[in-house]
């Protein structure tokens, strides 16, 4: 579990696709290589993976066919800066709000507008998540933990202070970038419980969302 706070911007150094699957080895710049050890999760852009090898000042995670399909991963390329965030651990305090790493769906930016020292950006989201993004909620994007300014249709937006576009990746975001969101977990099992299939209410919402399907 994560809380969206991002400990560090580091890069990938280098991807290497094994069979449909992808390892990308990450260097990393306040996060000590040493304190990620091998099996333990790191959220990388949102993305929950696991650290497969550590070194000096990198690691390296290994990404499944599902994942990269379902996140924007896919489109990492050596260079790019990634946001990282290591597992919480009990007693650290939860600054964000409960980050699971299982990316809902990807997302694109549509805007950005400074306002004052902070800069507004609008997203699109697809049309089955958008019913989880509510004004003054929390949503992460590209695992940053953030608080929706206004939600309606297939978009919403966000206002990003000085600190948090200094110390993740959002100073580099532009207008048609693709992004990684997860959207409350707290409303989808509100949702699953509401309207499970042997629960007493049997009608689903409008855009039935994917988990709805699992037993």
């Amino acid at each position: 579990m994560f809380t969206g706070i991002v400990e560090d911007v580091g890069a990938v150094l280098l991807v290497e696709r094994k069979s449909r699957d992808a390892v990308f080895r990450i260097g990393v710049d306040k996060i000590p290589a040493a304190e990620i050890g091998v099996g333990e999760s790191v959220a990388v852009n949102g993305v929950c993976l696991t650290a497969v090898a550590v070194g000096e000042r990198d690691f390296s995670a290994q990404a499944s066919r599902e994942t990269l399909s379902r996140t924007g991963l896919s489109g990492l390329r050596a260079g790019d800066r990634v946001n990282l965030e290591r597992s919480l651990r009990a007693g650290d305090r939860m600054g964000g709000h409960i980050v699971t790493g299982h990316v809902d769906g990807v997302g694109t930016v549509g805007s950005r507008e400074p306002v004052g020292e902070s800069v507004v950006f609008s997203f699109s989201i697809p049309r089955e998540l958008s019913r989880y993004v509510v004004e003054k909620g929390s949503i992460a994007v590209d695992g940053v933990s953030l608080t929706v300014n206004s939600a309606g249709g297939e978009e919403f937006s966000v206002n990003v202070i000085p600190h948090t576009l200094r110390e993740t990746i959002f100073s580099g975001l532009r207008s048609g970038a693709k992004v990684n969101l997860e959207c409350d977990i707290i409303g989808k099992y509100v949702e699953r419980l509401l309207f499970a299939e042997d629960g007493p209410r049997r009608k689903s919402p409008p855009g039935r969302g994917p988990w709805l399907n699992r037993a």
